[in-house]
């Protein structure tokens, strides 16, 4: 049985003890919202690590995508990567590859991830044909469910499925005026094939076989956003609601399927906007968790995107979002080093705890406390320990000239505290 199937049940898993552990909840509360698609598990039943949930009244949790490229692909280097997004704090890394040895790649990064691990299936299916000098029109229907069902017995916990481009959807998006098109890969590539063979998106024409693969093993879709803005001059646009309102109905399809779904969101919002669509999202979806892009509320900071993603990141955990991709600095300037992958999940991580702390997640509020009173006593090594990256803190701290004394180099004896504390006790400088 799926985690859903076992929910519906009644029947606690481990997987929801273990997740229902890490975010401080009864397995109880967690069993009623997977069983109610609110929540889900994603964990494939080949992988083995301790399960995390995504959705409803849980932390926000945070994805870094990783993976090679046709022109730069090392596989020791994405390991790296891996292993670097989970020191950072990353709940889930993608494996979005599509250059080497793309199942060496895939079969390692799901051996040593010791949290879930996501893929976008047609990127292998476009891979394996471009390598071997052939074109989208060459993909039969038959191959994309094939690669499918093979990332699945690999052990893959999540996948992104662009289902929602179709018949219904493209036309819309030929009768804008978006500035940016299709800026999603998966979302383009399945748009292209249609075009190519004169035929339905077989995502979306043939979802039950999908859901059957996905049951199987026990995968989670990701329902992905293919007409999602690239610009915040197109949000929110009928092309991006149209596809919405598609992934609705195929979040029912999923869950009477006995399969576990999320839905995937934009991209780029205008900060007044991400809190509305969030909302959106939640009443369309009948509230399936939400996994967003950032989202990015500008669009001219190459370079630090990661920032302006933790910006619109924040509010949309905030406002209801579940699950943050992390942006990195090399976004929309080329693939991510190790050190963008860190830098972009410790933005995100910062995003989702303030999101956490408006939502009002247990143990997040008392946490800031705890910071707080170690500030008023100068209690470094709690500091340290309490930070979101206590490497970089520490080293910050350790390169001062204060480093040995209760002050930091900014204010020295003039700190305001050590002021405070003289006025409170009556207390004249020396």
């Amino acid at each position: 049985m799926t985690q859903l199937e076992s929910a519906k049940k009644g029947k606690i898993t481990p997987e929801m003890v273990q997740a229902a552990a890490y975010d401080g909840v009864s397995p109880e509360e967690l069993l009623c919202k997977v069983a109610a698609g609110s929540v889900v598990i994603p964990k494939n039943k080949a992988h083995a690590f301790e399960a995390r949930a995504i959705g409803s009244g849980l932390s926000t949790k945070i994805n870094a995508n990783i993976g090679t490229s046709t022109s730069h692909a090392l596989l020791q280097e994405e390991l790296e990567k891996l292993r670097v997004a989970i020191d950072a704090g990353a709940d889930a890394v993608m494996d979005l590859s599509t250059g080497g040895d793309i199942d060496a790649i895939l079969a390692g990064m799901i051996e040593h991830s010791s949290v879930m691990i996501g893929t976008v299936p047609i990127y292998r299916s476009i891979s394996r044909l471009f390598a071997g000098g052939l074109t989208c029109k060459d993909l039969t229907e038959d191959s994309i469910f094939d690669d499918i069902e093979h990332e699945a017995r690999m052990g893959v916990d999540f996948m992104t499925l662009h289902c929602g481009i179709s018949s219904r959807t493209l036309p819309v998006l030929e009768k804008s005026d978006r500035i940016m098109g299709m800026v999603s890969r998966g979302g383009s590539l399945m748009a292209e094939w249609m075009m190519l063979h004169g035929r339905e998106n077989p995502l979306y024409e043939h979802y039950d076989r999908l859901l059957e693969i996905a049951r199987k093993y026990d995968v989670t879709l990701s329902l992905g956003d293919g007409l999602r803005p690239g610009t915040i001059c197109d949000a929110e646009d009928r092309a991006q609601v149209s596809e919405l309102i598609v992934l609705g109905e195929l979040v029912d399809r999923a869950r009477a399927a006995g399969v576990q779904v999320m839905v995937e969101g934009p991209g780029h919002v205008p900060l007044n906007r991400i809190a509305a669509d969030m909302k959106l999202q939640k009443r369309i979806c009948n509230d399936a968790p939400y996994y967003v892009l950032g989202p990015l509320p500008t669009d001219i900071a190459p370079g630090y995107d990661h920032i302006v993603g933790a910006i619109g990141g924040a509010i949309a955990a905030a406002s209801g979002a579940d699950f943050l991709c992390y942006v990195t600095p090399a976004e929309h300037l080329g693939l991510p080093t190790v050190q963008d992958v860190h830098e972009g999940v410790i933005a995100s991580c910062i995003a989702a705890h303030i999101g956490d702390l408006e939502k009002g997640v247990k143990g997040t509020w008392q946490r800031n406390e705890k910071m707080s009173k170690a500030r008023r006593t100068f209690d470094w090594e709690t500091m340290f320990k309490l930070s979101i990256d206590p490497t970089k803190a520490r080293r910050v701290r350790c390169l001062t000239e204060d480093k040995d004394r209760d002050v930091c180099t900014m204010c020295g004896e003039l700190c305001a505290i050590k002021t405070y504390n003289r006025f409170v006790e009556g207390t004249p400088a020396a």
